[in-house]
C-alpha cells in the first residue's frame, strides 16, 4: 500500500504548499494524496497530482482527515499553518495536530519540517531505507 499523505495549508500558506508539491512531485505522485479543498484543488492544477479532496478546513476537512488518521489511513500530515492569522476553526486544527500526537503521525508544520518529512519520503519511496 501506498504511503497516503495528507496535504494542508492555511489561506496566507497555500503558494507555500503548491510550491512545496512541486518540488516533491515526482515523490507524491507515488503516494495517495488527501487533501483540504482549495489547497487539493490548487495542487491538482499546478502539478497534476491525483488528491482526494475533502470539505475546506473551516467547513470540517481538518476533521475528515482527522478521522481517517486516527482509523489508521493517514501515514503523513504536512499542514503549513499561519500562526500570525487567527483560524475560526483553531479547535479542529489542534485537534487534527493532537491526532498526529496520539497516533504516532510524523506532521509538519512548517516548510522546515516539511522538506524534512518529504527527504525521507524520498528515500522511502526509492526504496533506499
Amino acid at each position: 500500500m501506498a504511503t497516503r499523505v495528507a496535504l494542508i495549508a492555511h489561506d496566507h500558506k497555500k503558494d507555500d504548499i503548491v510550491k512545496l508539491a512541486g518540488e516533491y512531485a515526482d515523490t507524491l505522485r507515488r503516494c495517495e494524496l488527501i487533501a483540504t479543498g482549495t489547497t487539493g484543488s490548487r495542487i491538482e492544477a499546478a502539478h497534476g497530482l491525483s488528491v482526494e479532496r475533502m470539505l475546506s478546513g473551516p467547513h470540517g476537512g481538518d476533521l475528515q482527515i482527522g478521522a481517517q488518521l486516527a482509523e489508521g489511513r493517514v501515514g503523513m500530515v504536512i499542514f503549513l499553518r499561519d500562526p500570525m492569522t487567527p483560524q475560526p476553526h483553531e479547535p479542529d486544527i489542534n485537534a487534527l495536530v493532537r491526532a498526529c500526537d496520539v497516533h504516532n503521525v510524523p506532521c509538519a508544520t512548517n516548510i522546515a519540517t516539511a522538506r524534512m518529512l518529504l527527504e525521507a519520503l524520498k528515500l522511502h519511496v526509492a526504496g533506499t531505507v
